[in-house]
C-alpha cells in the first residue's frame, strides 16, 4: 500500500499563523470519550535546566518512598564535554531535583532499575557516550560502580570504548542472588558516513549488577558496529533464554541476530542465527516481542535503518510478513498496541524521508500486526528519532498512539547560520477515524530523541505524561542550550496499566504484555 495516498490532515492549530504568537501552552486533548475525565489536560510542573539537554527517555521509580513515582533522565552538554548533571532524578510530585550525578559525556540511555542494596529503593543503571555506564544509589545518586576503560590489551574489551546503549536485566548467572545486566557498547562518532574506516565491532556485554564485574563479552559475529539495545527473553514453555542483538549503522550493512544466553555467557557469538539483514543499512532501533500468531509464543518484529519491517515467528524462525516503508530511513522503535478491531497486536513507527544524513520530512505508519499491511499513514514533522507510546485514552477498546515530533524547515542547508525556527508538538493519533489531537505545542523547543513516558505517577486514577524538551535558539538542531522536563495530567481515567508506556515498552524490556 502506498502511504502517500493516505496522508491525513492534522488539526488547524498545527498550521495556523495563530501558533506563531504563543510561546508554549497546553490545549485540551479532545477525543470522543465515554466517561470519567477531568475538564482538560493540565501542566502539573515544569523543571528547567540551564545549558544542558537530553537525548534520554524518562523512566520512573519511587526513589524517595513517598508512594509517587519519580523520574530519572540522562542529560549532557554537547558531545565530548563533561557535565555535572549527567543523570538527574526529579520528584514526581513537585518536579524538584532529588539528586544529580556527573558524567564525562552525554548520558543518552534510559534507566534500568533494580534494588541491589535491598533497602527497598530501586537503584539506577544508565549509560551513554565515552564510554559511560554506571550503577547509582536510587536514594541519593551516589556511584556504586562504573565501567572504567583500561582494556587496551584485551582482544575483545579493547573495543568497548565507545557508547553504551540501554541495558536489560537477565537472570542471575553467577549465583549471587542478583540479576545481571545485558548491554552493548559500540559506535564511533568520528567514523564518516559510508566509510569503512574507524568502524570497530560492537561488543555484547554482561555485567554483574552488584559490583559491575564484566562476566562475559563478545564482539559481533559479522565484525560490524552495533548501536542496538539488546533484548533477552524466553518462550512461555521454554526455560532457555534467547538474546537479540543487531549490527550495522546508518550507512553500513548489518543484521538482526538471535543467540542463546548460554553462548553469550561463554563469550561466543559464533552460533548466532541471522534473523534478517539489509544491504546498506543496519539495525539500530531495538526490535519488539509480541505474539502476532496467537500461538502463545513471542514473535520478533524489527525495523532496519532502511525502514524494512520484518515479522518472524519466534518459534520456527520463519518470516510471517515483511513490509518496506518506501523512501524512508528509521532509527525509531515501535509502539505496540491494539490499534484495530482484531486481537493481534499492531505496530506504529516513524521514518525519515531522504538519505542519512540529509532528511527532508517524516512519515508515520501503523502496520496491521496480522498482515503487515499499512493500515494508517501520515506525514508531519521533520527528521526525529523519538519513538511513540500508546494508551487507550478514550476507553473505546482501541489504543491511541502518543508521539512527540519537531517541526522546522526540513530542507534548510546544514550550513545556514540563520536562527532555526522550530516548534515541538505532542499529539495523540486516534486510529478509528485517523484524527490527530494536539496535547502540547512549544515554540523554540525541540525534541529529536526523547520518547515520552505515560502512566499514573501518583496513583490518583488519572493518566500522566512526562517528557523532556530542549531549548533551540540557534541554527544547530543538535546543540544543547537548555532543557526542561514536564509533567502533564491528561485528564483521562486510567482504566488499565499502559501496555506500551515508555521507550522499549512499559517495562523497558521490549516485550508487549497483553
Amino acid at each position: 500500500m502506498d502511504y502517500k495516498k493516505h496522508i491525513q490532515k492534522i488539526s488547524y492549530f498545527l498550521t495556523s499563523p495563530f501558533r506563531r504568537y504563543h510561546h508554549c501552552f497546553l490545549l485540551p486533548l479532545i477525543l470522543v470519550v465515554t466517561s470519567c475525565t477531568k475538564s482538560k489536560s493540565e501542566l502539573v510542573w515544569e523543571t528547567n535546566f540551564y545549558q544542558i539537554g537530553s537525548h534520554s527517555s524518562p523512566r520512573t521509580a519511587d526513589l524517595n518512598e513517598d508512594g509517587v513515582l519519580d523520574i530519572v533522565v540522562g542529560a549532557g552538554r554537547n558531545e565530548n564535554q563533561p557535565i555535572d548533571q549527567g543523570v538527574i532524578a526529579l520528584d514526581g510530585i513537585s518536579g524538584k531535583i532529588l539528586w544529580v550525578q556527573e558524567a564525562q559525556d552525554q548520558v543518552f540511555g534510559s534507566a534500568t532499575f533494580f534494588d541491589i542494596t535491598k533497602d527497598g529503593t530501586k537503584d539506577v543503571f544508565i549509560g551513554g557516550r565515552s564510554p559511560n555506564f554506571k550503577a547509582l544509589d536510587g536514594k541519593n545518586g551516589q556511584v556504586f560502580w562504573e565501567f572504567n576503560f583500561h582494556h587496551e590489551t584485551d582482544s575483545i574489551l579493547k573495543y568497548a570504548r565507545f557508547n553504551f546503549y540501554n541495558s536489560v536485566l537477565i537472570p542471575d548467572q553467577n549465583n549471587n542472588q542478583f540479576p545481571e545486566l545485558l548491554t552493548v557498547n559500540g559506535g564511533n562518532v568520528k567514523a564518516l558516513p559510508y566509510s569503512p574506516e574507524g568502524r570497530h565491532p560492537g561488543v555484547l556485554m554482561v555485567f554483574d549488577s552488584k559490583d559491575g564485574e564484566v562476566l562475559a563479552a563478545a564482539t559481533m559475529p559479522d565484525g560490524k558496529e552495533s548501536y542496538m539495545s539488546p533484548l533477552c527473553f524466553k518462550q512461555p514453555d521454554n526455560n532457555h533464554y534467547q538474546v537479540l542483538f543487531g549490527t550495522g549503522g546508518e550507512t553500513i550493512s548489518g543484521g538482526l541476530y538471535s543467540v542463546k544466553l548460554t553462548d553469550v555467557m561463554s563469550s561466543d557469538l559464533s552460533n548466532a542465527t541471522l534473523i534478517t539483514s539489509e544491504s546498506g543499512h543496519g539495525f539500530i532501533a531495538p526490535p519488539v516481542l509480541a505474539d502476532i500468531t496467537l500461538d502463545g509464543a513471542l514473535d520478533i518484529v524489527s525495523i532496519s535503518h532502511g525502514s524494512t519491517v520484518s515479522a518472524v515467528d519466534g518459534v520456527t524462525g520463519k518470516q510471517i510478513w515483511k513490509t518496506k516503508i518506501p523512501d524512508t530511513e528509521s532509527s525509531n522503535s515501535f509502539a505496540v498496541g491494539y490499534f484495530n478491531e482484531d486481537q493481534v497486536p499492531d505496530f506504529f513507527c516513524t521514518g525519515s524521508v531522504g538519505t542519512w544524513p540529509k532528511s527532508t520530512s517524516a512519515v508515520q505508519v501503523m502496520l496491521d500486526g496480522k498482515t503487515g499491511e499499512v493500515a494508517y499513514s501520515n506525514s508531519f514533522g521533520c527528521v526525529n528519532f523519538t519513538s511513540p507510546v500508546g494508551y487507550d485514552l478514550n476507553n473505546d477498546g482501541l489504543e491511541e498512539v502518543i508521539l512527540s515530533y519537531s517541526q522546522f524547515d526540513c530542507e534548510r542547508d546544514s550550513l545556514e547560520t540563520d536562527p532555526l525556527d522550530i516548534e515541538t508538538f505532542l499529539v495523540a493519533i486516534d486510529f478509528k477515524d485517523g484524527s490527530v489531537h494536539q496535547i502540547d505545542r512549544s515554540v523554540n523547543f525541540k525534541n529529536i530523541f526523547s520518547t515520552p513516558w505515560v502512566g499514573d505517577l501518583d496513583a490518583d486514577g488519572y493518566l500522566d505524561l512526562v517528557y523532556s524538551q530542549c531549548y533551540s535558539a540557534n541554527d544547530d538542531i543538535l546543540s544543547f542550550l537548555g532543557m526542561r522536563v514536564k509533567r502533564v495530567s491528561l485528564g483521562f481515567k486510567t482504566h488499565s496499566q499502559p501496555k506500551w508506556g515508555s521507550y522499549m515498552g512499559t517495562d523497558g524490556d521490549g516485550i508487549f504484555k497483553k
